[in-house]
């Protein structure tokens, strides 16, 4: 058995072992080995004693675990094999263990021998140095000569090397001002250094010499004395386009690539300097530069200027000169930062830390000028929109808050602009007279929207491709924002800022529709401006739709009851007013389409209809293609639309039957011109049914009004023209007589008598119009013809 010591500890006590144990003890080879984890440890150093002491108590204790039963002892010299097998192992790996650190100290010792041998060797090499060092101290103050000559081959051979970089002074002069003025800044820069390095060169060698002869100093100055104005000049340029940094990043970044080198190459020089400063005490003229230092100077001088030069108006010229100053504001930081934290930061060594150095420019920047701002004497509107941009908008993803800065930039770790005191003060100050800024407000909207619809190019459209203007997002944002600062004042003044918003709307889309009804009107005196007047027309319309669902979301965001029966009287007359603006647009919209076709209609049952006209397509087509462009519009307002359109088709169908452009010479023609109808009215319903394929219902009712006159056209037998015209009363109870006598009168068939007795016959039947029956012929009139020269 192995007793294992791990330094210091004590060993276990065993129990004592049962009677009758001890004498197998003797059996165990119980005195092995010891292993120690320190053989230089002196407290593990037992007396061999007390190991053969300990080695028995452990061994009684396995054999008090191995035999716990009496069947166990027939065992006994198995476990005694098996346990002198354990410690000729133990052994043979303490040997080995022993073999190889016995191995490893007579190593150390040869190499101990070696290097003592070594040490000698160096001794006496060293006493043979000094003995020859002592003895040719004269000899080397006999060379003080020689050394006096090295230096003024030195001084010469300098004045050698420079000397053709000397007499080219005044050219290489000439070549950097050129290199300067074309821009040419890094060969300029390179031109420089050479001047720079002749002249330091020079002067160094001249200092060294000589630091007292301030004479030949003033000499070597004066004659590289453009080199100063040189590094001035080309200063400038590069100051220059550092204050064009965020332009010229995306023009032209080599530029600012340039720039930045060589300023980096200009600190180096400066660490050099300051370096042999430290050695030699020789600074050249000019130096350090810091031209790393100003280039920060320029940029927070340069952010300053670009803060505070954004604000283009004034209260007297512009009541939304802050709101426009503010939008300027966070536009331009917004793209400064995105280009710096994109371009910029490519631009710049990593250690320059560029976008976190700009960030706290900006930052400083900005807070400087909101409490400019907040010191002026603000009037209500521009309170909520100075606090509204400092506490929201700053932070929000419009400004701070972009996905285009982050991670970069954490909007929670950012400083306030304002301090709590001046916040406080701002909110104190706020007073109630948004009724006269919300109206000027919306004016201002409405002329900017006005604006848009004389643009070239066509609206924009929404997530739905429905073609719409800003107007109602602008209009409802502002709403949003000051419902959003009043209620952070009080619910009550949140209701009463919600019942002024709609009343003020109400008023507003009076002014609305006005504007959009001149619009029409200018455009038909000259149909040609405004290039998108269709389009935005579109998106007036929409509008309407837009303004409805955000009043509605407005209530029922901002809405208790206490506002109810205030915003409850303003809201039907707001309906009205969006029905009536939609309703309109829609009328100039098909006004604009029929005025294209009036042409085409005007050929309508006429002889060259009968010959082979394609009026009835061309119709077909220009409605189509207008209605591409109304696919834009909304459905509500698209569906009743549709159906407008294919109504007055019908109509000016119908018109040009009873304004007896033709009458028919035989019933060959008559049926003829009565299946062209038919084809063209189901031409006519192929169209409005494709039209309107997304509302969910037959939406070509109208084009069976042409199929039914069609039949009394194409009737052969006159004896049954009374049953069939009065088919056609009783389905169409607005026919009058005269709508009668001018369609007998395209027949060109019935005599006198048979279209007095017909007209006759009819004014004594009643027809009772269908509850749903939608009046067709009402509006058609037969102008010149009456029912006396019908029967002449």
């Amino acid at each position: 058995m192995r007793v294992v010591y791990t330094g210091g500890r004590p060993l276990r006590r065993t129990p004592a072992p049962r009677r009758g144990l001890w004498r197998l003890c003797v059996f165990l080879p119980c005195s092995g080995s010891l292993y120690y984890d320190s053989f230089r440890d002196p407290a593990c150093l037992f007396t061999m004693k007390e190991t053969d002491r300990e080695a028995v108590a452990t061994a009684v204790q396995r054999v008090a675990g191995m035999l716990q039963r009496p069947d166990q002892l027939d065992k006994v010299e198995q476990y005694r094999r098996r346990e002198a097998r354990k410690k000729a192992s133990v052994e043979a790996r303490l040997k080995a263990a022993i073999q190889s650190q016995l191995d490893g100290v007579r190593t150390g010792l040869s190499q101990l021998h070696n290097a003592l041998n070594d040490v000698k060797d160096i001794q006496r090499s060293l006493a043979d140095v000094s003995k020859d060092w002592r003895q040719s101290i004269n000899t080397i103050e006999s060379l003080k000569d020689v050394k006096d000559a090295v230096v003024r081959h030195s001084q010469l051979a300098a004045a050698v090397e420079n000397l053709k970089n000397i007499f080219s002074v005044p050219e290489i002069v000439r070549e950097t001002q050129d290199l300067i003025e074309q821009g040419a800044l890094l060969e300029a820069h390179r031109k420089l250094m050479d001047l720079e390095c002749s002249r330091d060169g020079l002067m160094y060698e001249q200092y060294r010499t000589d630091s007292g002869n301030t004479r030949d100093m003033t000499l070597i100055h004066g004659y590289f004395g453009s080199t100063q104005g040189l590094s001035d000049e080309l200063a400038k340029q590069l100051w220059m386009v550092l204050q064009r940094s965020l332009v010229t990043v995306r023009r032209d970044p080599t530029l600012l690539v340039s720039v930045v080198r060589i300023i980096e190459r200009e600190e180096k020089i400066d660490r050099r300097i300051l370096d042999r400063k430290k050695q030699t005490g020789f600074v050249p003229p000019g130096r350090p530069k810091n031209w790393k230092e100003k280039m920060f100077a320029i940029l927070d001088r340069t952010v300053t200027t670009r803060i505070e030069g954004t604000q283009a108006d004034t209260r007297e010229s512009d009541k939304m000169w802050l709101v426009r100053h503010l939008e300027i504001i966070r536009k331009y930081v917004l793209d400064d930062l995105v280009v710096a934290k994109t371009l910029m930061v490519q631009c710049f060594p990593p250690q320059y830390d560029i976008f976190r150095r700009l960030l706290g420019m900006y930052h400083q920047a900005l807070s400087m000028r909101m409490q400019e701002l907040a010191s002026e004497d603000l009037e209500a509107n521009e309170i909520v929109s100075l606090l509204t941009w400092v506490l929201n908008t700053y932070t929000s993803t419009e400004m701070m808050g972009n996905v285009d800065l982050a991670p970069e930039v954490d909007v929670i770790a950012l400083e306030p602009l304002l301090s709590p005191n001046v916040v406080s003060e701002l909110l104190d100050t706020y007073m109630s007279t948004l009724t006269s800024n919300i109206i000027a407000w919306l004016r201002k909207a409405l002329e900017t929207d006005k604006k848009d619809w004389v643009k070239e190019t066509e609206p924009e459209a929404d997530q739905d491709g429905y073609y719409q203007t800003t107007l109602p997002a602008i209009v409802f944002q502002m709403f949003e924002q000051n419902l959003q600062v009043a209620a952070q004042i009080s619910e009550d003044l949140k209701t009463k800022v919600l019942v002024l918003c709609l009343q003020q709307m109400s008023s507003f889309l009076s002014r609305y529709r006005d504007e959009t009804q001149l619009y029409k009107e200018d455009h038909l005196r000259e149909r040609q401006n405004p290039p998108c007047y269709v389009q935005y027309m579109v998106a007036i319309i929409n509008n309407c739709q837009t303004f409805r669902e955000s009043v509605v979301s407005l209530k029922r965001k901002y809405l208790k009851s206490s506002g109810e029966e205030a915003v409850a009287l303003s809201q039907p007359s707001m309906d009205g007013v969006l029905d009536a603006i939609a309703d309109e647009g829609c009328r100039s919209l098909l006004e604009e389409v029929f005025l294209d076709l009036e042409q085409h209609l005007s050929e309508l049952m006429t002889r060259k209809w009968l010959l082979g006209s394609n009026a009835v397509d061309t119709i077909c087509v220009t409605v189509e293609d207008y209605f591409n462009d109304f696919a834009k519009i909304k459905t509500p307002y698209k569906k009743r639309m549709t159906a407008e359109a294919q109504r007055r088709v019908v109509v000016e169908y119908l018109r040009a039957v009873m304004q007896k452009r033709i009458s028919f010479r035989s019933p060959e023609e008559r049926k003829e011109g009565a299946d062209r109808m038919v084809r063209e009215a189901e031409q006519l319903r192929f169209l409005f049914r494709k039209l309107a394929s997304g509302f969910g219902e037959d939406a070509a009712g109208y084009c069976d009004t042409i199929t039914a006159v069609a039949e009394v056209i194409k009737l052969t037998d006159p004896s049954l023209l009374y049953l069939e015209v009065s088919t056609l009363v009783s389905k169409y109870p607005d026919l009058r007589d005269d709508h009668i006598g001018a369609l007998l009168a395209v027949r060109g068939d019935a005599s006198r008598d048979m279209k007095q007795t017909i007209i006759e016959s009819l004014e004594q039947g009643t027809t009772q119009a269908s509850p749903n029956y939608v009046p067709i012929f009402r509006e058609i009139m037969v102008p010149s013809l009456n029912v006396a020269k019908l029967l002449k």
